[in-house]
């Protein structure tokens, strides 16, 4: 929990949008990680299955009965060693771009999401998602370009 953590519940709360619930769903990911740890067969990293188990929690909420309309809340916090300017600053320009992040279909959400927000590789975002790599490339460009969309129509940001 301590190495893959923030990075699960970043994960969880592009999915979900709402903090209390994204920090509920990474505690189930971490429980099922712990009850099926000894099924792990190494096929892929560690990381990339808790992924594909977070990933699928978080459909699986979304499916679900009692998924209602959700409201963005406050990312999970990041600590780093930067002036209280610039801490202001890039946590306004991330809160902005989450914010268009979260505006973006639910399969554009996903990719930008592992790929940006994870650091996975096409190969592991495909594995994850059980996609062909190549519809990972195409689903992840056209999210590129959706959100280059909503990035020039808000006012005030410029693509870059």
């Amino acid at each position: 929990m301590r190495e893959y953590g923030t990075r699960i519940l970043r994960l969880v709360y592009l999915f979900v949008k709402d903090r209390a619930l994204a920090e509920d769903i990474t505690q189930d990911v971490f429980v099922k990680v712990y009850r099926h740890l000894d099924s792990f067969r190494g096929e892929s990293d560690i990381h990339t299955w808790m992924y594909r188990i977070a990933v699928n929690e978080c459909k699986g909420y979304l499916r679900s009965w009692s998924f209602r309309h959700i409201f963005p809340g406050q990312l999970p916090e990041k600590t780093d060693e930067r002036t209280v300017e610039q801490t202001v600053m890039r946590r306004v320009e991330q809160e902005n771009i989450a914010h268009l992040v979260l505006r973006l279909t639910r399969g554009h959400r996903e990719v930008i999401a592992l790929h940006y927000y994870s650091d996975l590789s096409v190969a592991q975002i495909a594995d994850i998602l059980k996609m062909k790599e190549g519809a990972v490339r195409t689903k992840l460009h056209r999210a590129r370009l959706q959100l280059k969309a909503l990035i020039e129509e808000e006012e005030g940001l410029e693509w870059t």
